[in-house]
């Protein structure tokens, strides 16, 4: 009996505001598969009503702890194959989570999407719509991409596949990703 492969998921990263919740609702949409937002895995799993909560109880290290463990129970299910999978922006940073995905790229089970956008559009994108997350470092949503980007991006590009830019419309940046990652 032939088995067919295991098709790869498709894990997002980025910065917040990178796009990562719209394209991937997007791209899965588009491609007939499971969609999975590992901040509301993370959350439904673990009893509090949103991140900022959960950031404001157990603080960040056990946030990030949570949001590992969520992500290697993703990675381990057989839903999860072909999955357009949007990672939080600081997922890739947390202890043990760059090894689970590049363990996972090296089986052949994730290709890994860079979502990037300049500091400026990200800024303006949450000054617009800030959704439940909490401010990390800086005075405002600008300042933060800046900082954080110093910080995160030399492991995101090492994890990445692919690097979409998203400052551009919904519609160009959704093609670039799903010819990138098909």
């Amino acid at each position: 009996m032939d088995i067919a492969p295991r098709k790869p998921a498709t894990l997002l990263i980025g910065l917040r505001g990178s796009g990562k919740t719209t394209l991937g609702r997007l791209l899965a949409a588009r491609r007939h598969v499971p969609f999975v937002d590992l901040d509301e895995r993370t959350i439904a799993r673990s009893g509090h009503p949103s991140v900022s909560a959960m950031f404001r109880a157990v603080g960040e290290p056990a946030f990030r702890a949570a949001e590992v463990a969520a992500l290697r129970d993703v990675l381990a299910e057989p839903s999860s194959a072909g999955a357009v999978i949007a990672l939080g922006g600081g997922t890739p940073t947390a202890p043990g989570a760059r090894e689970l995905i590049e363990a996972a790229r090296a089986a052949g089970s994730v290709r890994v999407a860079l979502l990037e956008a300049p500091a400026p559009v990200l800024g303006a994108r949450l000054s617009v719509a800030p959704g439940d997350r909490p401010l990390l470092m800086g005075a405002d949503f600008t300042e933060e991409a800046e900082l954080l980007a110093a910080r995160r991006m030399p492991i995101y590009r090492a994890l990445a596949d692919a690097v979409i830019v998203t400052a551009t419309t919904t519609a160009d940046a959704l093609a670039a990703l799903d010819a990138a990652t098909a």
